[in-house]
Formats: structure tokens, C-alpha cells, sequence
């Protein structure tokens, strides 16, 4: 997100009502379009549209699943541990720190403890 247009963006996408509370659901466990929609008191369009929302910034991911009938379908988790955001500079920064991150990250202190 190095743009302020990506930062804008990200901050209308994580401010809007509904998405939070997609990702509040499926911050607790995987949840399929359908089950979203039942939790949050949401029509299917608007949870597909939030779900499309998030994952456009990789706040979401999604898994294809196989019911005991064949039928495929999908169920959607979140991608992120914690989202920061500061003021830097008379700028705004917005940093979204993913579980995978943390060897990368403990990599990157390690690096910056010794600069040998």
C-alpha cells in the first residue's frame, strides 16, 4: 500500500459497518457466504460484496470445501492477525500483520538488533 489512494481505500473497506462484521464472524471460525449472511443479518449480495471487499486486499482468504452431497462450495477466513494504523510524517501508514509474517518479522528485528 505505498500510494494514499491504496490507504484511503483500505481504510473505507475496513471502516465500512458490514465489513467488520464479516470479519469479526470469520475471525472466530470459517464461514461459508451463507452462514455469514444468517450471523450477520445480511442479505447474500452484500456479504459477497464485503467478502470481495476484503479480499481484495488479502484480508480474506477462501477455501473450497465438498458437502456430503458432491456440491463444492466455498467457506472464507480471515488472513490477518491485527491491522495498525499511524501517523508518521504527517502521513498516514497502514500496516496488516499476517500469522505467516512472524518469522519474516522476527527475521527483520533480528537484522536490525545486529548490524554487523
Amino acid at each position: 500500500m505505498n500510494d494514499e489512494k491504496s490507504i484511503e481505500e483500505i481504510l473505507d473497506t475496513i471502516g465500512d459497518q458490514h465489513a467488520r462484521q464479516v470479519l469479526a464472524a470469520i475471525s472466530r471460525e470459517s464461514q461459508s457466504a451463507k452462514e455469514l449472511a444468517e450471523e450477520c443479518d445480511m442479505s447474500l449480495p452484500t456479504v459477497y460484496r464485503r467478502i470481495e471487499m476484503l479480499t481484495e486486499y488479502e484480508l480474506v482468504t477462501a477455501r473450497t470445501l465438498v458437502a456430503d452431497d458432491g456440491n463444492h462450495y466455498k467457506v472464507y477466513e480471515s488472513n490477518f492477525e491485527s491491522t495498525v494504523i499511524s501517523l508518521e510524517d504527517d502521513e498516514y501508514k497502514v500496516r496488516i500483520y499476517r500469522e505467516e509474517n512472524l518469522p519474516d518479522r522476527f527475521s527483520q528485528l533480528w537484522d536490525e538488533l545486529n548490524p554487523d
